[in-house]
């Protein structure tokens, strides 16, 4: 589909000014977004057709970091994931001045509105406190992320689906709830492909192996957003567990 082309400069300014903090944009979905946007507005297109694997080495990014940047991308409403087949991804790449807000994510409790306005939701880590990491723990209830087992809190550990040496972070996108055998299994492996490996060793079935990739997919783009309650809550859901 042919479009005039933008004013380079004009839009820049707008993508670094606006954008950016409007939608809290992290360095990688600012490469990633800028990358599109070269490819796809500013040579006269409005849609783009591309691979992870080839879209990743042109932006210098692994695949996953790659595949999850596009999803979150996708999520707050920069593009649109047009069609997704083998041969790649159809997006519609929009302008700064085209996305009007990101869609609307789960409702907060009215208790809690006054705590998230003072921080960054996004830029949070739930690794480090222990009040966040049990809020993952119970965003899973009870269950492990991968094999969907179900164990106790001594049987439980937070996983990074990227892991940190190969760009992970500690963001809630990021870290889920799963059990002492599946994070010693998986290591470094990709998500996805530690899924397939349960699948193989029928540790899932194919209906929980296409559950679980959705949930992946859910997860990278900030679907699966956990509630931050307050100390009491997470006290008595520890000794639920």
């Amino acid at each position: 589909m042919k479009n005039n082309k933008p004013d380079a400069e004009l839009l820049w300014k707008r993508l670094e000014d606006d954008l950016v903090p409007r939608l809290g944009l992290n360095l990688t979905e600012r490469v990633v977004y800028a990358h599109l946007l070269r490819h796809s507005r500013l040579a006269g297109q409005r849609q783009l057709r591309f691979s992870i694997p080839c879209f990743a080495r042109s932006v210098h990014l692994s695949d996953q970091t790659t595949r999850q940047a596009v999803r979150s991308l996708a999520a707050k409403g920069a593009l649109r994931l047009v069609d997704r087949t083998q041969a790649g991804h159809l997006a519609e790449v929009f302008l700064p001045e085209e996305i009007h807000a990101a869609p609307p994510e789960r409702p907060v409790p009215v208790c809690l509105a006054r705590r998230l306005r003072s921080g960054d939701f996004e830029e949070m880590d739930f690794l480090q406190v222990s009040s966040r990491r049990e809020t993952i723990h119970v965003r899973e209830r009870g269950q492990c992320f991968y094999c969907l087992r179900r164990f106790t809190m001594r049987g439980r550990v937070l996983d990074h689906v990227v892991p940190l040496a190969r760009g992970g972070s500690n963001s809630y996108r990021n870290l889920v709830s799963c059990c002492v055998e599946c994070n010693s299994q998986k290591g470094e492996t990709a998500a996805e492909d530690f899924l397939r490996t349960l699948y193989r060793l029928r540790r899932i079935t194919s209906a929980e192996l296409e559950a679980r990739l959705r949930a992946l997919e859910a997860l990278a783009a900030g679907q699966l957003r956990p509630i931050l309650a307050p100390p009491a809550v997470v006290i008595r859901k520890q000794r639920e567990s």
